[in-house]
Formats: structure tokens, C-alpha cells, sequence
């Protein structure tokens, strides 16, 4: 295996983690920044108040976008392996 083969293996893997995770984080992040925004707005201080509507959220576009990130990382194991072999064996 050359050092080109497992740079691109390692890149292709840091642009899947950052497909798989970007829109679970990125609906976190807005999700806290309306929350923040709330909070500013009613003055009202309470801590459980910015994790309940998060995870709410969260939970939410795991249902919509689970399916989609489930077949980003399954066919870039499914690449591994199949490179795996021609290596191997």
C-alpha cells in the first residue's frame, strides 16, 4: 500500500466524519443559538432549559438525516474492505 493510498483512505475519512456529524452539529448550534437568544430576551437564567430543546432537536434530525449519514459511512466501510482484499489477498 503506498503513502498516496493511505492519504487519500485518511482524507476520504475525515470528509465522511464531516459529512456523518455536520448537519446533527450544525442543527445543534442553531438550536442553542435560538435558545440563547431566548434566554437573553425573557432574562430567564435556567441551565436545563439551552439542553432540553437540543436534544429535542437533535433526536429529531437524527430521524431525518440517520438514513443518509448511516449509507455515507456503511459504503465508506464497504470501500475499505474491498480495498482491504485486493491488498491482502
Amino acid at each position: 500500500m503506498s503513502n498516496e493510498m493511505v492519504i487519500s483512505i485518511a482524507e476520504r475519512a475525515i470528509w465522511v466524519i464531516l459529512l456523518a456529524s455536520g448537519p446533527l452539529l450544525l442543527i445543534a448550534l442553531i438550536t442553542g443559538l435560538a435558545v440563547s437568544i431566548f434566554q437573553a430576551t425573557t432574562q430567564i437564567q435556567e441551565q436545563t432549559l439551552a439542553f432540553v430543546p437540543k436534544i429535542i432537536a437533535v433526536l429529531l434530525g437524527l430521524v431525518f438525516f440517520g438514513p443518509w449519514m448511516l449509507s455515507q459511512i456503511t459504503s465508506y466501510a464497504a470501500d475499505i474492505f474491498e480495498n482491504l482484499t485486493r491488498y491482502i489477498g
